[in-house]
Order: C-alpha cells, then structure tokens, then sequence
C-alpha cells in the first residue's frame, strides 16, 4: 500500500480495522533477526517516557528510530537524550506519522492515561508491536478492545508493570502459590506517601510549543489549564486514573498475582474522597476498596482484596511506602514495591527478607525477547487489563459510594443506572475515537 495510501486510511478507518491493518503492514513491521536491531519509536518522552529512552539505549539490539510529543520542548529534548551512535532520532508531534514509518517494529507508548488505549489501537492497526504505560486502559471497555486487536493483529503488547519480570517478585509470587503461608485468602494493598498539591488553575491561552487539540485527542474538549497537562493530567477524570491507576496499579497486580485470581471480582464496594488537598484534583486523596471474588480455584474459596490509599502521609507502613500483604493461613508476605520482601511464619517469626529494586530493563529485555519469538510477554495486556480493571472498578464505586456488582464475564455493572456507564468514556469526533466503545 503507498504511503499517502495508507495515511488515509489509518485517518479515516481510525481503529476499526485492526485486523485488516495489522495484515496490510505485516511486509515492513515483521519481526527483527536475532542479530538485527529492533528499530523503535517512542510516543510520550515525558517522564515515563524519559527512563524508557534511557533504558532503551542500554539494549545494543535496539534502535530508536523516531520520537514523537506534541509539547515540541520536550520533543526536542527527547531527540536529544536519545541520540545512539551520533544518530539523532526524527521527530513528529503526530504520532500517525510515526506509525507510518515502515522502519519502524515496535512502539512505546508513555503518553496520559487517556491516551494509551487510542494510540495502542492506532500502533497494532499499522502492524507494530506495543509497550504501553500503566494503566493499560482509562477504562474497562478499552482494556477489552486493547486484548481484542492485540490478538487479531497477533503483535506483542506489553504493558510497563516491571513487578512482572523483576527477579525478587517473580520468586515471591513462586513461594506463594508452593505454599509458603498456606492457603491465602486476603491480600491487603497500600498506596501510602506524600504527594503534592496541585493548586487551584484557571484556564489559560495555550502555549505555544503545545498542539493542545491532539493533546487533548479523542477526550472531551476542556479549555486549557496548566494544572492539567504534563505530570498533573492523572487527576483528573477525563485524563487520569488518579492514584490508584498510578502507583496503585503496581500493587494491585502483585496482589491479585499472588492471590491466585485470573478473572475478575464480582462485588466491589468503597469509600473515599479529598480528605487532606484543598485544590482542582478530581481524584481522592483517601480511599478504601474492597473486591471479592465468590469462587477461586479448585475449592471454589471465596477471596478478598482491600485496597488503601493516602497520599498525604509521609510515611511507611509494614516498613513500605507502597506495598501488599499476604494473609495466609500459616503466615504472613509482606512485599513492598521497588523495595523487596519479607516472609513471616507462625507468631510473627521472620524466616527471610530480600531487598532489591523493580527491574525495568528486564521488563523491556522481555518484551524484546517475546517481539522476536511470538510468545506471550510477562505482563502481557490481558494481565494488565485485570489489573488496570481494579482500578477503574475501584475509583468507581468510591465515585458512587456503594456497593457495585460486576459481571467478569460481561464487563459490565449490573443494575446501576449511575456506575453502569463508567465502564465506558464519551470521547469527541477526532481521528484516534476508537470505534467499538
């Protein structure tokens, strides 16, 4: 397909056509030799975006081909930090022209939260492969479509929950599900640390370097304020997940990993609300979540998750900012994220503690080795799909403040007139509006 071609399409089909797309562009987004450079572009160098670049450069069998940001500041600095071998990166600040580029295999995706689901669409409907930030999705009907073209495209999409190929993690859910406490039954997660405030903004002429409209994208139109944009959009409902799909997502999906469920909760209930920042953030500040599940395993055991988050406190709890705790009928695992774990049996005897980091260069080194073999990625999207899920669920109820029930099977809130709909988004007309949703 010529390129002109092709660039109509993607503008006009959006990202109905996955399966025909990702076929269309097999021919040039194949996967790499194994003694060939994975060429990559990257979608959002902010901050994320920053340490992947960094990291990307480590990797000797990788290229950065392209960089693309509609902030053109930071686009011209990330041009600059991802320079290899005196080879400077082409830049765009729209992300069609990057996924137009044939060189390119596979894309990472470290834009807002708004964004992910859209511009993972968009890459696996040009045929590339897909690293894409926490949260998978901004909510639960996106998530859905990610898995959905990911398999119809048959590409790799992984997304940037590190726990899932960090060593020390990886040993711990392994003691877990041998035994190593018992049968588990309850987990309880803690978001708990100091975050700033983010103030009180009115809106304001748009900056120059900023195209503001793809900003923006297919989420509804807001006038510009500073306090929504680069590294304070996540607190904000049509942009965010708040804290809980920030940071909270991390642990949730230690949590549900070692909890040994692989769908789903039924029955979600919480509290919370601004209890400490007096400022424009949507998002708690406070909040309890707790998600069961009627019937796990081959015992059919009920199973409780509990979900606590401040962040006003400048403090540790269990001895980690952001952690889980296992509760099992013959001891305790505590796991503390980018910090380590310990291992308590019977009267609160310590048997062992680990300490260590979350390993992000093993979570690319993964992605790359499953980019080149087909197989399935550590953290591939139906996995962050369920834990991204949590989250959505989780700031839901604390939305509507009861009781909700979900259908896994159906993903949708039964008989709910209020939180039925949150499933779902409104987006405007533009040209990354998923179709589906």
């Amino acid at each position: 397909m010529a390129q002109s071609t092709r660039r109509d399409f993607i503008k006009t089909t959006g990202v109905a056509t996955v399966g025909t797309a990702a076929l269309a562009a097999s021919s040039y987004a194949a996967v790499q030799g194994a003694n060939e450079r994975v060429v990559v572009g990257v979608i959002g160098p902010g901050g994320m975006g920053t340490h992947h670049i960094r990291t990307l450069l480590k990797q000797k069998d990788v290229r950065i081909a392209q960089v693309c940001d509609v902030d053109r500041t930071r686009l011209a600095t990330a041009a600059k930090n991802a320079t290899q071998d005196n080879r400077v990166p082409t830049t765009t600040t729209d992300m069609r022209r990057l996924l137009e580029n044939r060189d390119i295999a596979a894309v990472f995706i470290a834009t807002p939260d708004h964004w992910h689901g859209p511009a993972t669409l968009l890459a696996l409907a040009a045929g590339k492969h897909v690293y894409v930030e926490k949260p998978a999705s901004h909510n639960i009907r996106e998530g859905r479509l990610m898995i959905e073209a990911a398999r119809a495209a048959r590409k790799i999409c992984q997304v940037g929950m590190q726990s899932r190929s960090t060593e020390m993690n990886m040993t711990a859910m392994r003691m877990i599900q041998e035994g190593a406490i018992g049968d588990v039954l309850s987990v309880r997660v803690w978001n708990s640390q100091l975050r700033r405030t983010i103030g009180r903004v009115k809106p304001s002429a748009v900056p120059k370097q900023l195209d503001y409209e793809n900003w923006l994208g297919p989420a509804p139109f807001v006038p510009y304020q500073a306090n929504r944009v680069h590294g304070v959009w996540r607190w904000w409902y049509d942009f965010g997940t708040g804290d809980m799909g920030n940071d909270g997502v991390h642990d949730l999906d230690v949590a549900r990993w070692g909890l040994g469920v692989d769908s789903h909760p039924s029955t979600i209930t919480a509290l919370g609300g601004k209890y400490f920042f007096n400022d424009d953030q949507q998002f708690p500040d406070t909040q309890t979540v707790i998600f069961e599940w009627p019937s796990v395993g081959k015992n059919n055991q009920k199973k409780q998750m509990i979900f606590e988050q401040r962040i006003w406190t400048p403090y540790k709890m269990e001895g980690y900012e952001n952690g889980c705790a296992f509760y099992g009928t013959r001891g305790m695992f505590l796991v503390g994220h980018s910090e380590g774990w310990r291992l308590f049996g019977a009267r609160n005897k310590e048997l062992k503690t680990v300490t260590g980091r979350a390993d992000l260069l093993a979570h690319h080194r993964n992605f790359f080795a499953c980019v080149r073999s087909g197989n399935r990625p550590s953290a591939d999207i139906e996995i962050g799909h369920l834990a991204s899920s949590l989250c959505h669920l989780g700031n839901i109820a604390t939305r509507v403040r009861r009781v909700i029930n979900f259908d896994p099977k159906t993903e949708e809130i039964r008989n709910d007139k209020e939180a039925g709909p949150m499933v779902r988004r409104t987006y405007r007309a533009h040209w990354a509006r998923p179709r589906g949703v």
